[in-house]
């Protein structure tokens, strides 16, 4: 038996973004070459490049294609605080985005610059009135520079308003990087329609995205960059993409991206109607076998195959790994660094405990996900879970050797 729950993570690569793929690469040309295997090359990156934006809602031009969202996320909160205006040098920061972008800031604030953090509410809401605050001035003598977002928080699920949070940063005149990895594909994302009128250097001025979260593969993604933004590269070369990522570019992923995008917009509807009864009978079916269970994030504003739950008194690790012994994959929601595992930051910053953040599992249904597969999970869990439990309260080798920890 082999389920595979952890679609949030990376989704199943789709038959057409696979053939798409490969039929790109086997052309010959590159497709910035002015000879005619190059322009063929260039004929369908540029093709590509337009049915992505077609998705996103942003024009072709605004598209720079990525190795996928860390990268994109590394360029836009980079990119801009390199070009920001002098004076400015705060980074607008709400608690609980994904480390893509608190390693990025947190790498920029070693080189000067100030983090103004945005509390997240206790379902994983970011916090509208302070995030508004936090793009004026808090008397601090350091104006704000750039703001980032996520659309929807990649562990718990939440979905943020992202226009309030675009009009917010245009009114305040500072430039906006809207993480939208985990939302595209579930969510609308509409770059110039969360943009609206705003023309100048802020609001929503750039977008991340990542392929293989929607079935494209793995090292595709694209930034949609405005037309009015002040962006740095980080890598010079050939100056293709405007100058802001040189280098020749990659058809097949393009090509392969736009058509993962095609789809997963095309089904998007019903898909979310179908994941999330599918979510709904797990949730039911979760807290009906296991004492205590939670449920964390927005009950209802949330990404519909996202099902973030708390199980007392079992280690998230523990689960994790008895449920994969059992064939079914899923993620605890908390990252794992240097093979030690850490409390979800994101469970931290909707105000629990650090016992409730070690006890998370997070389980993402996807395109793939049938109601077989909700059922095994259920019947599984209940032993499961009752053997982490035990696991969990074991004192550990040092304790009953009388070793220090």
């Amino acid at each position: 038996m082999s389920i595979y729950l952890d679609h949030a993570a990376s989704a199943p690569l789709r038959d057409a973004a696979r053939d798409a793929w490969i039929a790109a690469a086997t052309l010959t040309g590159n497709a910035s070459s002015v000879h005619g295997a190059g322009q063929s090359a260039r004929r369908l990156l540029e093709e590509s490049r337009e049915r992505i934006a077609a998705v996103l809602d942003c024009d072709p031009i605004e598209v720079v294609l990525t190795s996928g969202g860390t990268e994109a996320i590394n360029l836009a909160v980079k990119g801009l605080w390199w070009e920001r205006p002098a004076g400015r040098r705060a980074i607008v920061l709400p608690d609980g985005e994904h480390h893509a972008t608190l390693d990025t800031v947190g790498w920029l604030q070693a080189q000067g610059a100030a983090v103004r953090h945005v509390p997240l509410d206790s379902a994983g809401h970011i916090r509208a009135d302070l995030f508004r605050a936090a793009l004026g001035d808090v008397g601090d003598g350091v104006a704000p520079a750039v703001a980032t977002a996520l659309v929807a928080n990649n562990e718990i699920g939440t979905v943020q308003d992202a226009a309030a949070l675009a009009t917010a940063a245009a009114d305040a005149g500072v430039p906006l990087h809207l993480d939208a990895v985990g939302a595209v594909g579930h969510l609308p994302v509409t770059f110039a329609a969360w943009r609206g009128a705003a023309a100048s250097g802020g609001g929503l001025v750039a977008l991340s995205v990542s392929g293989h979260k929607v079935g494209a593969p793995v090292g595709t993604g694209a930034l949609v960059v405005s037309r009015h933004a002040r962006m740095a590269a980080l890598a010079h070369g050939g100056g293709q993409q405007r100058g802001l990522r040189s280098g020749t570019q990659d058809v097949a992923g393009a090509a392969a991206l736009a058509v993962a995008l095609e789809e997963a917009d095309a089904e998007r509807e019903s898909e979310q109607r179908r994941l999330r009864a599918l979510s709904d009978r797990l949730v039911s079916g979760i807290l009906g076998r296991v004492p205590g269970a939670e449920l964390l994030g927005d009950p209802r504003d949330r990404l519909a195959g996202n099902v973030h739950v708390h199980l007392p008194g079992a280690a998230g690790e523990t689960m994790l790994f008895l449920l994969d012994l059992a064939g079914i994959s899923v993620s605890t929601g908390s990252a794992c660094q240097a093979g030690v595992a850490e409390p979800s930051h994101v469970v931290l910053a909707l105000g629990r405990a650090e016992s409730v953040a070690r006890s998370v599992l997070r389980i993402t249904l996807g395109r793939t996900t049938t109601d077989a597969d909700v059922d095994a999970l259920l019947a599984a869990l209940p032993a499961v879970y009752e053997r982490a439990v035990a696991a969990s309260a074991a004192p550990s080798l040092g304790a009953r050797t009388g070793e220090r920890s």
